[in-house]
């Protein structure tokens, strides 16, 4: 015999319709993390065929239709488009009369917070900014990954419970992020993740042109050890040629890329001048050494960088103690928005 106790119905939160507005990559593995926890998807609008073949996969028999008509059938509505869209759809949404008081929105822009909603607030419903700080696919997988995942969360506080619950019944772990400080906190993930993969992938073609079969398998090791050490010691978990102040390696890098890559040579040298600042900032490259490597990343900017035969004369390294000549690091021009999935969806939380 059973004997544990059962959770009355009327203690458990209430299920609710749920529907997608913008079949991208967000919001079926959302509507399907919402269904695992109990709730019910029933429509979702999408366009593209890419679009319809993810609401197929995520949400089998869940039917398509147009964003207005999801509104009409669903209580909690996923609003999940890409950022330079939500204003005008949620202005759209609201002007037509598709808004009902007490329609759920969520939206699932790290860009905005609760206030792109404003119009549909107006016309009664509640509004949510639910951001999941993950990179997605499009694929069951995603589902998966929601599991222990952050999501940037921003709502009116008579809301927050509310919100804070949807997060955690997709299993994630809500964070609170004030309405001001959207946009910085999304930068900061667009920094940290998208960034990351250019990266990479630049890396992996360099590792290529050098010769090497397989640069995933060279590179994994190498940094999943960085990632964690970043993240557990921070800037003292800087290494390399730029922290050591090793400005001959550096120039002779540069000349490199602009010999088989010239398209990495503006990535490598904004970094480099980056990394150069937090080290000395946190004594990690000394001041005697840093002058000489400055001036070695200045001169790269215009091409004459370098000591190992590139397009002007060699700098004096500063290995003997000596500090070259000097220069300084030129502000780094941050760079634009990040990619969608097209116009039906975005391509998730730390995009």
């Amino acid at each position: 015999m059973n004997t544990t106790p059962q959770s009355d119905p009327k203690d458990r939160p209430a299920r609710l319709t749920v529907g997608v507005v913008g079949a991208g990559r967000v919001g079926p593995a959302l509507a399907a993390s919402l269904q695992l926890a109990g709730h019910r998807p029933v429509a979702v609008s999408g366009v593209s065929d890419a679009s319809r073949r993810r609401a197929a996969a995520l949400l089998p028999d869940v039917p398509l239709m147009t964003p207005a008509e999801v509104l009409q059938h669903a209580e909690l509505v996923l609003l999940t488009v890409p950022d330079d869209a939500l204003p005008g759809l949620v202005t759209g949404l609201a002007e037509t009369g598709a808004v009902r008081p007490g329609h759920l929105l969520v939206h699932t822009s790290g860009r905005y917070g609760a206030r792109v909603l404003d119009p549909a607030l107006r016309a009664g419903a509640l509004p949510l900014a639910l951001h999941p700080a993950m990179t997605f696919t499009g694929t069951p997988v995603d589902v998966q990954r929601l599991a222990g995942c952050s999501f940037g969360v921003t709502a009116p506080e008579e809301l927050r419970l509310a919100a804070e619950a949807l997060v955690i019944e997709m299993g994630g772990e809500p964070e609170w992020i004030a309405e001001d400080r959207r946009p910085l906190y999304h930068a900061a993930l667009a920094l940290g993740s998208n960034h990351l993969i250019t990266l990479v992938a630049q890396s992996m073609e360099l590792l290529r042109t050098a010769g090497v079969s397989a640069p995933d398998r060279m590179l994994g090791p190498l940094l999943g050890a960085s990632l964690d050490n970043a993240l557990r010691s921070g800037d003292a978990a800087l290494t390399g040629p730029v922290a050591r102040g090793d400005a001959g390696t550096v120039a002779a890098h540069i000349t490199e890329l602009r010999a088989h890559a010239p398209q990495a040579v503006a990535g490598y040298l904004a970094m480099a001048r980056a990394t150069a600042d937090r080290a000395l900032d946190h004594g990690l490259l000394k001041p005697e050494l840093a002058e000489d490597l400055l001036g070695v990343l200045a001169d790269g900017a215009t091409g004459t960088a370098g000591p190992t035969g590139t397009t002007g004369p060699a700098r004096p390294t500063a290995t003997d103690g000596k500090p070259g000549p000097g220069g300084t690091p030129d502000p780094e021009d941050p760079d634009g928005p990040e990619g969608t999935d097209g116009p039906e969806g975005t391509d998730g939380g730390a995009r």
